[in-house]
């Protein structure tokens, strides 16, 4: 989804400044599921003033510069609901973890399972998050089903990551030795496994 569209869904919670629509992204309850870059809300919400779908105030603060809220018109809702009706793209796993491990067999052993252990921790407090998010007994019915999934996709995450990391410090270990510093082992030529 384009910013304009995750910056109205945003607003269909409520008004907000471009930072609050930063946070729901960065560690609110869209975080898991959505991105939007930081530098894409600001010209996002510039469009959105321009075709009407959003309104701007100005919000005095005290000892603070003055922030702009936004709040979404009926064409805005409108336009975010007609867009809801479209496609939406295949999900995409994106996983810097994962890109690191794919080269895991250059890496000493004890740096792999550092990373393991840190994303064990990493899922453990995004299920954490995601239950302090929200009471899912009070949810409407369609968030709660987002919400529970959310739940259940990093919960499989961890389950694989603590049931496999032994096998995996097992392999490591029996592939080579995990005590030879990266730039003295020996290169491999193009031709050897």
């Amino acid at each position: 989804m384009d910013a304009r569209t995750l910056c109205l869904g945003a607003l269909m919670h409520g008004e907000a400044s471009g930072y609050e629509i930063r946070k729901l992204f960065e560690d609110g309850p869209f975080s898991p599921i959505c991105d939007v870059s930081y530098g894409s809300i600001y010209p996002a919400l510039t469009r959105l003033l321009d075709e009407e779908w959003v309104t701007c105030c100005v919000a005095k603060q005290d000892g603070r510069p003055d922030k702009k809220v936004y709040s979404i018109t009926p064409g805005g809702r409108a336009a975010f609901l007609n867009g809801l009706a479209s496609t939406p793209a295949p999900d995409k796993m994106q996983s810097e973890m994962l890109f690191i491990l794919s080269f895991g067999d250059h890496l000493p052993r004890a740096d792999v399972i550092k990373l393991v252990d840190r994303y064990i921790s990493n899922y453990e407090a995004r299920i954490a998050a995601i239950h302090n998010c929200a009471d899912d007994t009070v949810l409407p019915a369609v968030r709660r089903f987002v919400h529970n999934f959310g739940i259940a996709v990093y919960e499989t995450a961890l389950d694989y990551l603590r049931t496999h990391r032994a096998d995996l410090t097992e392999e490591l270990s029996l592939a080579r030795d995990p005590a030879t510093p990266i730039k003295n082992r020996p290169a491999v030529s193009a031709g050897m496994q």
